[in-house]
């Protein structure tokens, strides 16, 4: 069997990712925290955002969790021909008990009828797990742990929103965003990124809030109107004071990254998917001359 579908070798790159997700910190997020502790003056965010940057460290060197909650694993898939979409998922599920005995993952799988945690990140419809086709005959697999803090405070708009004075505009899409970081303050473990979706059905505003995570803080959206708008909003969300863990301070939030789908004409869906300072991400590629792991 070629090593394009060893699916025991995707086996344990997929594990080797995982760990890679949980314990070691995204190059450019460890950067923009390391830059806000260095510029803040409030004593209280200050000092939670020094122990943010040590406890990334010491994650890093001792291979352990950088949150205590390893978060909900997303996957996104990227498949070649050649691949059997089934053996990749019970590849992929295979690994998540595992990385969970060797306490890279917590048990975060929970039996909705019964409220009893599976105990090794297994269960129904668990991890989520997304495909696309790909060309080619690399396999890409990106990897999101979010926490549940975070799931907890990201949210959806239905615009006009009277309430904020919101239209169906983009000024309308600034002023919901900027009511969602108002409403999250620190309970979604600022500063956080925050992935934002306009647009779309429901359903689809919140896949596509959440899959904006996975971009580069150095990453702009190529349309200018929305590049000019996650600008604007990484502005003003730091210009309103709740800083590390609600504290207050000058960094709220780090990154915002927009993107955009048709809508129905009755409908103007805004969905913000918000990533708390430990956004774990990681991208396999695994190919015919083996695999990298990257942020």
């Amino acid at each position: 069997m070629s090593m394009t579908t060893d699916y025991e070798a995707l086996g344990k790159a997929v594990y080797e990712t995982v760990a890679a997700a949980s314990t070691r910190m995204p190059t450019d997020i460890a950067a923009a925290l390391e830059a806000a502790f260095q510029r803040e003056e409030g004593p209280s965010s200050r000092a939670a955002l020094g122990f943010i940057v040590e406890n990334n460290v010491l994650a890093r060197e001792q291979r352990t969790p950088i949150c205590q909650d390893t978060g909900y694993p997303t996957f996104y898939i990227a498949l070649p021909t050649g691949w059997d979409r089934q053996q990749v998922i019970n590849t992929i599920r295979a690994q998540l008990p595992t990385a969970t005995r060797e306490a890279l993952l917590r048990p975060n799988s929970v039996d909705i009828v019964t409220g009893r945690n599976a105990g090794d990140n297994s269960g129904t419809l668990y991890p989520a797990l997304y495909f696309d086709e790909a060309d080619g005959d690399v396999l890409e697999i990106k990897l999101l742990l979010k926490g549940g803090g975070s799931e907890n405070v990201s949210t959806q708009f239905k615009l006009p929103m009277a309430s904020i004075g919101a239209g169906r505009d983009l000024n309308g899409v600034r002023k919901a965003v900027l009511q969602a970081v108002l409403e999250a303050q620190g309970f979604g473990c600022a500063p956080g990124i925050l992935g934002v979706a306009i647009g779309a059905d429901r359903a689809q505003g919140y896949a596509l809030a959440k899959k904006q995570l996975l971009r580069s803080l150095a990453d702009h959206s190529p349309t200018p109107e929305l590049a000019e708008l996650e600008s604007r909003l990484l502005a003003e969300a730091n210009e309103m004071g709740i800083g590390a863990m609600g504290f207050g301070g000058t960094t709220t939030v780090l990154g915002v990254k927009v993107a955009a789908a048709h809508r129905h004409p009755a409908s103007f869906f805004v969905t913000i998917a918000y990533g708390c300072w430990a956004l774990r991400r990681k991208t396999l590629r695994f190919g015919p001359d083996g695999y990298e792991i990257t942020d």
